[in-house]
């Protein structure tokens, strides 16, 4: 069974004391594809060290993390644009709008999403959505970009049904977590409505560990409690879980 965590900060900070036993971990339940999304230029050299290492199971994205959109965004920009230029990456993630922390901001992140989206297309490549107390902001700027060459992950998805409904129709694939074994996740009441070629799983670890580790740091192996959590939402094996979800995951990255 090959699980597909498309959502991990492998390079944080909480991992630096354990890292390589919390990647053995992973590979212990089966979560042998890891996507580490970039949050801004100080952690491109930490992100290039973990691919090196691990050239057969993490795979890199490249972008400016809506809340990493300071002032000096444009500069950060430009070091994404650099990066883009010189080496394949899997996805342009993780990017989007946050108004849960500074809605001051809010002009520059929705810039700094729409152009992150314009590299993704000139590229050919996936993007990873950052959603925050944003879902109407996020949905416009789709809105105005939508088309064959806009696909990705709603990562960490938390919205209702009809959100759910309008994230898929800009060919969005919906980023499962541990919220959905939160009891007031809400997501699991309506998640077995929706097809599970929609479905890519995700830890966002360090953060939003799934119960029984709710509160603590969550990592990669944690992808196989999610997994179970959807077998049972779905009334599928754990294994057909595993499998449906990491061909999505391939499709959209083709990786």
């Amino acid at each position: 069974m090959i699980l597909t965590d498309t959502h991990t900060h492998l390079y944080s900070e909480e991992f630096s004391d354990d890292r390589d036993q919390m990647m053995q971990r992973a590979f212990d339940a089966g979560v042998k594809r890891l996507f580490v999304p970039s949050i801004d230029s100080s952690y491109t050299q930490a992100m290039y060290e973990l691919e090196a290492k691990y050239p057969e199971n993490v795979f890199l994205m490249m972008g400016l993390h809506p809340t990493y959109v300071k002032e000096n965004y444009e500069e950060e920009l430009a070091h994404v644009e650099r990066e883009l230029a010189k080496r394949k990456f899997a996805a342009v993630g993780e990017i989007g709008i946050d108004l849960y922390w500074d809605k001051s901001t809010l002009k520059q992140q929705q810039y700094a999403f729409k152009h992150q989206i314009q590299l993704a297309k000139q590229y050919n490549l996936p993007i990873n959505i950052h959603c925050r107390d944003a879902f109407d902001e996020v949905f416009e700027v789709l809105e105005s970009e939508k088309g064959d060459d806009l696909f990705g992950i709603f990562h960490c998805f938390t919205g209702d049904f009809e959100q759910a409904q309008k994230a898929i129709s800009y060919n969005m694939k919906l980023g499962i977590g541990g919220v959905a074994t939160f009891k007031n996740g809400k997501i699991d009441q309506f998640l077995n409505e929706i097809p599970l070629e929609h479905i890519v799983l995700e830890t966002d670890s360090p953060y939003l560990a799934p119960v029984p580790h709710r509160g603590k740091r969550n990592e990669s192996s944690y992808t196989l409690l999610v997994a179970q959590k959807l077998a049972l939402i779905y009334n599928l094996p754990v294994e057909e879980i595993a499998q449906i979800t990491t061909q999505n995951a391939v499709n959209l990255f083709g990786i």
